[in-house]
């Protein structure tokens, strides 16, 4: 599997893996019940902790990407078009909110924004 891990960003490792994951399973890179690599085996391979991929196996699995056997591994679940969907929606709501916050550190006001907005969507 390749990932890839940026030492210097905000964000924590595991997020990131979590993050590159799920973007494979919504852009049908993985199929339900593909096997992913070890716990052991990924944090080899990163050269991170197994804690780290842990953590990042169980957010998925909590999350409802990925199942995990004990003894046997983590699988990519059968993942649902609703949820699809929401994974979608949050990864909008993310960027909107980034460009919003941009637009408000340049002086913009709400209604330019706003307005700006409307304008965009006309299109």
């Amino acid at each position: 599997m390749k990932l890839i891990i940026n030492n210097s960003s905000q964000q924590p490792i595991y997020e990131q893996i979590v993050d590159q994951i799920k973007a494979h399973v919504m852009n049908g890179m993985f199929e339900e019940g593909e096997m992913l690599p070890s716990v052991r085996s990924l944090s080899k391979e990163l050269k991170i902790s197994a804690l780290t991929v842990k953590k990042a196996y169980d957010a998925l699995e909590h999350e409802g990407f990925v199942n995990t056997v004990h003894g046997k591994g983590s699988f990519i679940a059968g993942t649902s078009p609703e949820l699809l969907m929401e994974e979608h929606r949050k990864n909008v709501e993310s960027d909107l909110e980034m460009a919003i916050l941009k637009g408000r550190r340049c002086g913009m006001t709400d209604q330019e924004i706003i307005d700006l907005f409307n304008l965009i969507m006309e299109e």
